[in-house]
């Protein structure tokens, strides 16, 4: 299966230049985050990428959230397992296709976007550099078996989260910083008055911090 997705090739051309891969929440489309791509850094390959479920009306999902008879949220991990290693297998389709520095790939993810950031990074972590992590959480469930054997020295994270988010509560994405602490990787997080979304002062300090490391 191969993703569908969109491309704002850098201003500055290098002779490889660096990739911020966007991956968006459950429900939306490649267009969603692609919207701020040229804010983003002028030396960055920003590539936009759709995941692969379709759940009708221009709606994707990386993988099925399901409800019990109490009404709790469960997340299909096969699926998200699945599209984990898509992404990597697509990361490693459009560093050929286009003259990327394989090592120096970022991810920015939204809500689902960020939990799958968080899973691939730490499952493969020789192959991300940086993770924005929007409105999301770390399910460790979703990373490959073993992965806190990895070597993290060179992964940094950006966390940030709304205080008043009705989708996915803040106090999950608060434990974040300390359960990636153990693994050696440092957490930059930071919390905005506001629901599930990117404000405009989140979208400044995450686009900060890029520059910044």
């Amino acid at each position: 299966m191969v993703l569908e997705y969109l491309v704002r090739p850098p201003k500055v051309i290098l002779e490889k230049n660096p990739l911020l891969l966007l991956l968006h929440g459950y429900g939306s489309n490649k267009e969603d985050l692609f919207s701020f791509a040229s804010e983003l850094p002028e030396k960055y390959y920003v590539i936009a990428a759709q995941a692969p479920h379709d759940i009708q009306y221009g709606s994707y999902a990386w993988y099925a959230i399901n409800f019990d008879a109490d009404a709790n949220k469960f997340s299909d991990l096969k699926q998200a397992g699945e599209s984990r290693d898509l992404i990597l297998k697509f990361i490693d389709e459009i560093t050929t296709q286009f003259p990327i520095d394989e090592k120096d790939i970022s991810l920015i993810g939204f809500s689902q976007g960020a939990i799958l950031s968080y899973a691939l990074a730490l499952s493969y972590p020789q192959k991300i550099k940086r993770v924005m992590a929007l409105s999301g959480y770390l399910n460790l469930d979703m990373a490959v078996p073993g992965f806190e054997k990895n070597d993290f020295s060179g992964l940094e994270v950006f966390a940030s989260h709304g205080t008043v988010d009705q989708v996915i509560p803040v106090e999950w994405a608060r434990k974040t910083p300390d359960a990636l602490k153990p693994l050696g990787i440092e957490v930059t997080f930071k919390e905005y008055p506001i629901g599930h979304g990117v404000s405009p002062q989140n979208f400044y300090d995450f686009r900060k911090w890029l520059l910044e490391h």
